[in-house]
């Protein structure tokens, strides 16, 4: 929705997800970017760090930089949210997947997609 190249925005990026029910943006951090999820609508098993608490419509949660977080949807209907992130403009990855790293894949095991399969 919202990112340099798209808008005239420097430092902010806007992203809306739908995440279809048992789907997950599973465990990742971003280095150099914070993040803040802000539920539309459904349920959403936010994680940040080792703690995880339910977020329905109208709830947000913090993610500072570089720290291991992930979304799941928690309810049996779409789970619609935005991530905005900044800054935009950075080095580096934009993200890095640590789900099948302790002590993430022991919190919560790994979803492999038919679509990440070769």
């Amino acid at each position: 929705m919202c990112r340099p190249g798209l808008t005239a925005a420097q430092d902010l990026m806007l992203v809306r997800v739908k995440m279809p029910p048992g789907r997950a943006h599973q465990f990742h951090r971003h280095p150099a970017m914070e993040e803040i999820i802000y539920v539309v609508s459904g349920t959403a098993e936010q994680w940040v760090g080792d703690q995880k608490r339910r977020l329905g419509p109208g709830d947000s949660a913090h993610i500072p930089r570089d720290v291991v977080h992930a979304t799941w949807n928690a309810g049996d209907d779409t789970l619609e949210f935005l991530a905005i992130l900044s800054p935009a403009i950075f080095e580096g990855p934009a993200l890095v997947d640590v789900r099948h790293e302790e002590p993430w894949c022991s919190l919560i095991a790994p979803i492999v997609y038919p679509e990440e399969r070769a």
